[in-house]
């Protein structure tokens, strides 16, 4: 689908890159020739990932940062300068999501959700805005969710911060172009992976099933599949693309809005339920 030096010589920042999609997406880039820097919290799993990626000939940066901090944030920026020179596409991937019924939430736990999803997609983009802004070019390229425009109940913190995201996005493809920058973000529909699945979809309430038949394709996506679309956001192929959101979902939010309303049915026994694997298995982590 795409010739093999696509992203040749382009250096390319993937938060939350040591795991799920962003691993997926980065692991694509790196075959297409990009330079890599992964970001996440946890360096053994960037390390672990990094070695994985580097397997198809990729020169890949690890970098721990939170991107809460935004000094964590500097940094990184700094050191992606001083390996690679500049650079030239930043895929906001990182992310932090649970379901719960509004009234359960507490105070910290909306705030973590919103501090990662917004004010680490903010402090990003701004750090690395900066040095776009002065090499006169450069692409961002935001993850978000089908939800971001339409909510969705039971992810009320999610689904707030990843609808300022897409304001976002929105807002800089309008003010940053005349810097070259371009903005746009992807709104994956389900895509399993390891960490969000088991937050999300908790084995033994038939949660996967019910998603499934919400799709009109019937299937939940590949990863391949969004790592593919990611890869021409973020190309010089597509270089007229800009404040634009691309759905990939198979059709789901077409057929039922928020994926996740009709947690109604469940009881407040199953609630209480997830809620202590949850914690379990936060304590694993």
């Amino acid at each position: 689908m795409f010739e093999p030096n696509l992203l040749k010589n382009k250096t390319i920042i993937v938060t939350g890159g040591g795991t799920g999609l962003g691993k997926s997406m980065a692991h694509r880039f790196g075959e297409l020739g990009a330079n890599l820097v992964i970001a996440s919290r946890k360096m053994d799993i960037l390390e672990k990932a990094a070695d994985e990626i580097r397997k198809t000939g990729t020169q890949v940066l690890p970098i721990q940062c939170d991107v809460r901090d935004y000094d964590q944030v500097s940094k990184m920026v700094e050191k992606t300068v001083a390996e690679f020179g500049a650079i030239d596409v930043l895929v906001n991937n990182a992310a932090g999501n649970f379901i719960s019924p509004t009234e359960r939430l507490t105070a910290g736990g909306f705030k973590v959700i919103v501090d990662i999803v917004l004010h680490g997609t903010f402090n990003c983009t701004l750090a690395v805005g900066k040095e776009m802004i002065k090499n006169k070019g450069g692409t961002v390229l935001n993850i978000i969710t089908t939800y971001a425009w339409t909510g969705s109940g039971y992810v009320v913190p999610s689904a707030a911060a990843k609808a300022g995201v897409l304001a976002m996005t929105r807002s800089l493809a309008v003010e940053w172009a005349k810097y070259s920058i371009r903005t746009n973000a992807i709104a994956p529909g389900p895509f399993p992976t390891k960490g969000a699945w088991r937050r999300l979809v908790p084995p033994g309430f038939g949660l996967e099933n019910r998603m499934k038949k919400r799709i009109p394709l019937g299937r939940f996506g590949e990863h391949e599949e969004l790592a593919n679309l990611a890869t021409f956001l973020i190309s010089d192929g597509s270089s007229y693309i800009n404040g634009e959101v691309v759905t990939i979902d198979g059709g789901e939010w077409l057929k039922g809005a928020g994926q996740f309303n009709e947690l109604d049915r469940l009881p407040k026994l199953a609630w209480k339920t997830m809620a202590a694997l949850r914690k379990k298995s936060s304590k694993k982590r």
